[in-house]
């Protein structure tokens, strides 16, 4: 199979088109790679006023060279900051230390954020012809966050089907219902570069092991019987958990 390099720079090798929103955290960072695997894909970040999103931004661009993926789109959206209401948007919320995930909704959750980058990415997927929109939305083994739940895809699809020109965009989650675990056994598998991701809620340097991303990942690389490749300012304390 012969490859082109198309007018956009990336070079095709006769997969279908598809749009992969990209942290640069570890689930998004699998979900890259499935996209590189199964997809001639392209990679989109949304930056949000988010309390590391320097170090998130980094994560994409590095994550995007490891993996190959040429053709990237980095938007900066201003409504989710100026809102507020989250932890992570606003710097007069502390974000919490990992002790009750899952029982409710914690403050790092940021209103209806999701909906905002489906609609970047939806948008950019009709532009490129692309049918796919791949976000690694997670919902067991996760903070409880209700966008990330398997009936809010199945909405939105329904909203894109009757919203897009051709309506057959399709926004897949192919992690939704795995566990963190078997998300960092499948990474492994498919190569997903670790090292380069970036998870902490609230630091850039280290990452902080107690929030509950950081809570989250470390339990997930323990019970599949692997490192994790980061840093952490509380490693032993949050090993115990």
């Amino acid at each position: 199979m012969t490859s082109k390099v198309t007018k956009n720079g990336n070079e095709s090798s006769g997969k279908a088109r598809a749009i992969v929103l990209l942290s640069g955290g570890m689930d998004s960072c699998v979900c890259a790679a499935l996209a590189v695997r199964d997809y001639d894909p392209a990679a989109l970040h949304i930056s949000y006023g988010q309390r590391t999103e320097e170090r998130e931004r980094q994560s994409f661009q590095r994550i995007c060279e490891r993996l190959g993926i040429r053709q990237r789109l980095m938007v900066r959206n201003e409504a989710l900051r100026a809102i507020g209401g989250s932890a992570l948007t606003d710097s007069s919320i502390a974000v919490p230390e990992a002790h009750d995930i899952g029982r409710d909704v914690p403050v790092t959750y940021v209103p209806f954020r999701n909906a905002h980058f489906l609609a970047v990415a939806v948008s950019w997927a009709e532009v490129l012809g692309a049918g796919k929109v791949l976000i690694g939305a997670v919902e067991q083994d996760s903070s409880g966050y209700p966008d990330c739940r398997p009936a809010y895809y199945e909405a939105f699809n329904r909203v894109v089907q009757v919203g897009t020109r051709e309506g057959r965009i399709q926004i897949e989650t192919p992690l939704i219902g795995m566990r963190k675990s078997e998300i960092v056994t499948l990474g492994l598998e498919l190569g997903a570069p670790f090292d380069l991701t970036w998870s902490c809620y609230s630091r850039e340097d280290r990452a902080c092991g107690i929030c509950d991303s950081c809570v989250l990942r470390l339990r997930a690389f323990t019970a599949a019987g692997a490192r994790d490749p980061v840093g952490y300012v509380e490693q032993t304390v949050t090993g115990q958990l």
